[in-house]
């Protein structure tokens, strides 16, 4: 059931707690990917740059090298594409940045463009789900990019050293797929798989509400793996493994809807038996998986939501980056600093999904650099040492921050500060105390303005969503009931509308928690949310048993199946 109480609706002022904000959490399990993957893409151009003498070219090379942050939990089919689309999108906003600062050093003009991109950024990475590091790596070349004096006629060159190492990039977020082509997919299975069996084992110990978000959580994951599985191709030799994923998904999804008929170690011994490249766990029952499957094809038939709707409801979130990045960027020329981007940047890195996760980050972002401006006071004799060193540092402190940052934002800052800092002096080096000093500055001032603008543009959109969404719920479990009505439903029907309905859930949840963390929005329907997940997860629980579908059924935890 859902955690929340049954009310006719909820304060519209939400109080901001330090509770958690800075508290670790386990690593993510590919912690090193993104942190390996980073070092390999950035050392050869800046190492290049070194040898020739031409390391105040960093900058334009960075734009390219930073690229393989992204997509590393896509298949590698998406993932060739996301990248592609992130290394044009970087390269847009660099060559609009660019032209900018070759038309205008009018500093105001600088942060408005500046401002104006971040939104842009903002919105099409949410829109896009492109995941972290989503848009602030963006917006942190396109800002910086901005205070830089250019020419028009050096501009082409500029941006051919990021396309050069843009390709570079995509070729290093490409290279682990001939070891292991289907990985992404199969710790995607795995991570669903464990969800559900953390939800099923904590079942029945306690009251229902207690065990609400580890239920979220196990269909935010399930999710998360038809994502991953449905960007797979649908025919050839790939489509064999992703079948075998999915009845894995779909016997997650099962025990999520049931899990008092789950075992959840079978569910652990198939997540383990993903890991690595050996056979694909059979799930047994035949005939179940035939009818889950026509369910699964039911989901592929749906029309993919255009872009431009998904745009539509970020518009309060692109308007809160808008403004707080020129409120920062104004505010930090008003005090003297020399380089406004650093508190644009700062703002844009607040904007989450609500006023409450906003809180949080400027809370771990403030930290965060402030302990990193403190690192940097400890590291720059050496880096001032020989620009070699100053390299390698910065590497260092790549890795470092890719291997922290799932932690705690604030953990990962600890390492970005420095390395920003550093990077400024590729091109020659500076005092240190002047450096430290604007960063701390317009790191205080970023978060504040950039917070109190979240405060001011407020998302009345969000209550309306909820009730959107507990309607999409109601009918969805309409649907499923009518169908639990006939005797004989046409086969995949009901698992096409139990899935449908387990989609229409998982949504009310992340709509419904994120409205919650709006400050100043209309009271929410809190009653009808948890009426309707209430009765949802029943309707779920009855298609489970009416397909007569058990997690305990087939052969064990066999691990004889599809070769990956």
């Amino acid at each position: 059931m859902s955690s929340a109480t049954p009310t006719s609706g909820t304060s519209p002022v939400r109080r901001l707690s330090l509770t958690g904000v800075l508290r670790l959490r386990r690593p993510s399990e590919i912690w090193f990917k993104p942190a390996l993957s980073s070092v390999a893409a950035v050392a050869p151009p800046n190492l290049l740059l070194l040898a020739l003498g031409r390391l105040d070219l960093a900058m334009y090379t960075m734009a390219g090298s930073l690229c393989a942050l992204y997509a590393h939990n896509r298949p590698y089919a998406a993932r060739a594409r996301t990248l592609a689309w992130v290394v044009l999108g970087m390269i847009g906003g660099l060559a609009v940045a660019l032209v900018t600062a070759s038309l205008t050093r009018d500093a105001v003009v600088l942060v408005t463009v500046g401002a104006l991109l971040a939104a842009v950024q903002k919105a099409l990475c949410d829109a896009t789900r492109v995941g972290p590091p989503g848009n602030v790596v963006l917006t942190f070349i396109s800002s910086a990019a901005l205070f830089v004096p250019q020419s028009l006629g050096q501009i082409p060159g500029h941006l051919a050293l990021a396309a050069a190492a843009g390709v570079w990039a995509w070729l290093v977020g490409m290279a682990p797929a001939p070891v292991r082509p289907h990985g992404p997919e199969r710790r995607a299975t795995a991570q669903a798989l464990n969800a559900a069996a953390a939800y099923a084992a904590a079942h029945g110990t306690g009251a229902d509400e207690d065990h609400a978000p580890a239920r979220a959580a196990g269909y935010a994951a399930v999710q998360a793996a038809w994502q991953t599985l449905l960007a797979l191709p649908t025919t050839g030799a790939r489509a064999a493994t992703r079948h075998a994923l999915e009845r894995l998904v779909v016997r997650a999804e099962v025990a999520l809807a049931a899990p008092a008929d789950t075992d959840p170690e079978r569910l652990r011994a198939w997540a383990h038996a993903l890991r690595g490249a050996g056979r694909i766990p059979r799930t047994g029952d035949a005939p179940a998986d035939t009818d889950e499957l026509l369910g699964v094809d039911a989901e592929l038939a749906a029309r993919p939501v255009p872009l431009w709707r998904r745009v539509g409801p970020l518009a309060p979130i692109a308007a809160r980056t808008a403004l707080g990045c020129a409120l920062a960027g104004y505010a930090s020329l008003a005090l003297g600093i020399g380089r406004p981007y650093w508190a644009l940047v700062t703002a844009a890195a607040l904007y989450q999904a609500n006023l409450t996760l906003t809180w949080s980050r400027a809370v771990q972002r403030v930290v965060g650099n402030l302990a990193g401006v403190l690192l940097f006071a400890a590291i720059a004799p050496l880096a001032h040492l020989g620009q070699a060193l100053l390299v390698l540092c910065c590497l260092a402190l790549n890795f470092g921050a890719e291997a922290l940052i799932t932690r705690n934002y604030w953990l990962g800052s600890v390492c970005v500060t420095p390395m920003a800092l550093l990077v400024t002096e590729f091109a020659g080096y500076q005092a240190t105390g002047d450096l430290m000093t604007e960063r701390a500055v317009d790191t205080v001032v970023g978060a504040l303005v950039g917070f109190l603008a979240a405060v001011v543009v407020t998302n009345r959109r969000a209550g309306n969503r909820v009730e959107q969404a507990v309607t999409a719920a109601d009918r969805a479990r309409e649907r499923a009931a009518r169908l639990l009505a006939e005797p004989a439903p046409a086969p995949g029907a009901l698992e096409a509308a139990r899935r449908g309905l387990a989609v229409a859930l998982t949504d009310l949840r992340a709509t419904a928690d994120g409205a919650a963390g709006e400050w100043w929005g209309r009271a929410l329907p809190q009653e009808r949310v948890v009426l309707a997940e209430r009765s949802g997860h029943r309707t779920l629980a009855e298609a489970v048993r009416r397909q007569a579908v058990r997690p305990d059924r087939g052969a064990g935890t066999r691990t004889e199946g599809v070769r990956p």
